[in-house]
């Protein structure tokens, strides 16, 4: 009986276009999808250190109704994080096929048709920082992807948004670097959609020296 009520509602479930830019965001970032069946239906997965409950709970009002149960503490040895997870449907295969090769991640051929001022400031929330409060350059780590994935997001940032960015060599792969030139701009991008929580990652804009008398 149980197992009929769940079937209904998940055939009642569509994704809305917010979820779905959420979605972009944070593929790029630490959630990822899994497939139980091979590849017929998928299921989203996040998990969170424990300082970012704000930010778990606050993407769980987002996929709500995908979700069976609120997040969760897990806790080992060293780490406290909060997980949750959605129920596997076909919605999300679509989005497996455009962000995984197999089971790696990889960045889609046509992101600039994906990559929104929303879903950078997903992307910016899940695995951004800023490298210090004096160059204000914008560090993305993207080390999970080969470097031609890296690329394509590098040209969709200088192109599209018009940021001065760039791909870094580091020990786990290729991170992407936006200078401090563009750091105003890149906060104007992504300021409408960062967290209460999530705003100590971003620190005032760049200062201007005053001229000398």
């Amino acid at each position: 009986m149980y197992s009929r009520e769940l079937e209904r509602t998940k055939s009642s479930l569509k994704l809305t276009p917010l979820q779905r830019d959420v979605l972009a965001g944070v593929l790029l970032g630490d959630a990822h999808l899994e497939t139980q069946n091979r590849g017929k239906t998928y299921r989203l997965k996040f998990e969170y250190s424990a300082k970012h409950r704000a930010y778990a709970e606050h993407l769980y009002e987002i996929f709500k109704e995908w979700v069976r149960t609120p997040p969760q503490k897990k806790v080992d040895a060293t780490h406290e994080n909060v997980w949750f997870q959605t129920v596997s449907h076909g919605a999300f295969r679509f989005y497996a096929h455009q962000f995984y090769r197999g089971r790696l991640k990889c960045v889609p051929q046509n992101i600039h048709r994906f990559l929104t001022k929303r879903n950078i400031a997903y992307w910016f929330m899940d695995d951004g920082s800023v490298k210090s409060q004096t160059s204000k350059g914008v560090i993305l780590n993207t080390q999970c992807f080969e470097r031609n994935d890296v690329r394509r997001l590098v040209e969709v940032l200088r192109s599209k948004f018009e940021l001065e960015a760039s791909e870094r060599r580091q020990r786990e792969g290729w991170q992407i670097y936006v200078s401090g030139t563009s750091y105003t701009r890149f906060r104007q991008i992504i300021d409408p959609y960062i967290l209460d929580s999530m705003r100590y990652k971003i620190p005032i804009d760049r200062t201007t020296r005053m001229p000398k008398l």
